[in-house]
């Protein structure tokens, strides 16, 4: 996919780059494979908002994608490629020998046509899947398990991908996208390739009605809130909050680590991603 440069003919274009979405499915999507997303606004069940920033926005149809491709030696046909709203990643719906249609996430360079597998072993093409230790060393995957028969954890956004690197009594060694490299129990599962859209981490949105109509509300720093609102807010003029960085809940901020210590798949991390 290519990137759309706009010229500034308004305020609003004036630096909107966006992606190029002329070579994708313009039509609805598989109605058997959605249903209607409702909107919290970034509200719990008590109508309190516990996630900032968040409303508003086209309403969405979900996907149901699948991640854990369990359909096993069983051949299917890409029939075509589609924007998903929920996510940054194209998707692409398959379609199998005996009729049954899926979604899955589309890697890089898998075209309409094209044909996909899944099995324990197979061809080291774009699009199949297969498991762990059965792939060379070197190989580009995403839509990587963690926990044997859960379904894909890693590597399912724009762009992302992981490499094999190495095996060790089992286990397959993977460098992820974030420079981090984990032990992954080899029985897991990975799709081939690299995940579609590369150039989404390229597009500015230009205008902040843009970024509305994605459902993303106004961001406001603490220290312009009042003393009610944010453990920064109050004092007279630019003053500092008198305490150290926090959260609106009192949470250490900038910087602080907020994963829980001793976490049990802490031993499967040989290098901790790039700071």
């Amino acid at each position: 996919m290519a990137l759309k440069v706009y010229k500034p003919v308004a305020p609003g274009s004036r630096g909107l780059v966006l992606v190029d979405h002329s070579s994708l499915w313009k039509g609805r999507p598989h109605k058997s494979l959605v249903f209607g997303k409702k909107s919290t606004g970034g509200r719990n069940v008590h109508g309190h908002i516990t996630s900032w920033h968040h409303g508003g926005g086209h309403k969405k149809l979900y996907r149901f994608i699948d991640f854990v491709r369990n359909k096993y030696d069983m051949e299917a046909t890409v029939e075509r490629i589609e924007y998903d709203p929920n996510r940054t990643a194209f998707i692409a719906l398959i379609k199998y020998e005996d009729g049954e249609y899926s979604y899955i996430i589309a890697p890089q360079k898998l075209n309409i046509g094209d044909k996909v597998i899944s099995s324990d072993k197979t061809d080291v093409k774009v699009g199949n899947c297969m498991k762990l230790i059965n792939m060379p060393v070197g190989t580009i995957i995403h839509n990587i398990e963690f926990y044997i028969g859960k379904g894909a954890q890693f590597a399912r956004a724009a762009g992302t991908y992981g490499q094999i690197v190495g095996r060790d009594s089992g286990m397959v060694i993977v460098k992820l996208s974030s420079g981090e490299v984990r032990l992954i129990n080899g029985e897991c599962r990975a799709t081939i390739g690299a995940v579609s859209n590369p150039d989404q981490k390229n597009v500015n949105l230009g205008k902040a009605g843009r970024s509305r109509w994605l459902g993303w509300r106004p961001v406001n720093r603490g220290s312009a809130m009042n003393p009610v609102d944010h453990p920064h807010g109050g004092g007279e003029g630019k003053s500092k909050s008198g305490r150290q960085l926090v959260t609106p809940w009192g949470k250490p901020t900038k910087g602080y680590k907020t994963r829980r210590k001793a976490k049990p798949s802490d031993k499967f991390i040989l290098t901790r991603r790039k700071k």
